[in-house]
């Protein structure tokens, strides 16, 4: 556990591995109670954006932008587009984050047809640099994307992925209750309903 993380606010980790991986692959969870009142340091912000720079890309197009919301009157723009469901638990965080993917390369113009998908990777390096850091980070599709565009300033050729919360865990009490239900590790399929072998069976 990092020194960042509050041992109060832990809880058992129910996940299991199948075959060993290091144990940061299920530590890592998308929580939704921060602690409003304790910033994200620079050192650890940048820190989880470093990380989300080295991820693999098309061609290394690096298709990925974060726009950065920590000040309370950039926060408040992201507010004004994010669905009231997520708002109601993500406006309590510290930082917030647009990804956004460039969807033409910029060597020759030509489009990227994995822009999303390399996004996607630079967000989940992001998200488990943040769990090593201690952490806690929460990727959200319920956004208006053309809200973000307009109050942004976003051009056409760049497409909001996600919005991402980043700060340090708070405590589940301040989460409506239908959502302090929530507030666990999720679990996953077994590898096998998701792993194919040879070819896609037949239904």
């Amino acid at each position: 556990m990092s020194e960042n993380q509050n041992p109060v606010q832990a809880s058992a980790n129910p996940r299991q591995a199948e075959y060993p991986i290091d144990p940061i692959y299920l530590e890592r969870w998308s929580p939704r109670s921060y602690q409003g009142d304790k910033p994200v340091t620079d050192a650890d912000l940048f820190g989880v954006l470093e990380a989300a720079r080295w991820a693999p890309s098309a061609n290394n197009g690096q298709p990925w932008r974060f726009i950065v919301a920590r000040t309370p009157e950039d926060r408040a723009v992201f507010h004004g587009f994010i669905n009231p469901s997520n708002l109601v638990w993500c406006q309590h965080a510290p930082v917030l984050l647009l990804l956004l993917s460039k969807t033409t390369f910029e060597a020759n113009g030509h489009p990227n047809r994995k822009h999303a998908f390399d996004a996607g990777t630079a967000w989940g390096y992001l998200a488990l640099e943040a769990a090593r850091k201690g952490l806690s980070s929460h990727a959200m599709g319920g956004f208006d994307a053309e809200k973000a565009r307009e109050a942004l300033g976003i051009s056409d050729d760049y497409e909001p992925q996600v919005v991402i919360s980043l700060g340090y865990r708070g405590a589940i009490e301040q989460l409506p209750e239908g959502l302090q239900l929530r507030e666990v590790p999720s679990p996953r399929k077994p590898l096998a309903e998701t792993v194919i072998e040879g070819h896609f069976p037949n239904r």
